[in-house]
């Protein structure tokens, strides 16, 4: 049998356009590479960094689920 867990979508992108936060100044502020910051904003890695995740919720002063969301197949959130 095969389940469907759902899936994390990471929501970086979402929080950036809300808040006017720029590509350039996050990574500048969470030094990382550009290229690495936009994977991590358009769900294009397979495994994400804690350390990354820290420095990016630092430097945007947000909390660890401002920027990912845990997503059901069922909108009702059944399992």
């Amino acid at each position: 049998m095969t389940y469907d867990y759902g899936k994390v979508r990471i929501t970086l992108d979402d929080y950036m356009n809300k808040h006017q936060v720029s590509v350039s100044k996050l990574a500048y502020a969470s030094e990382m590479e550009r290229s690495q910051l936009r994977r991590y904003m358009n769900n294009e890695i397979q495994r994400v960094d804690i350390g990354v995740l820290s420095r990016i919720c630092y430097s945007l002063g947000c909390e660890i689920g401002d920027i990912m969301k845990y997503e059901t197949r069922n909108e009702g959130g059944n399992r």
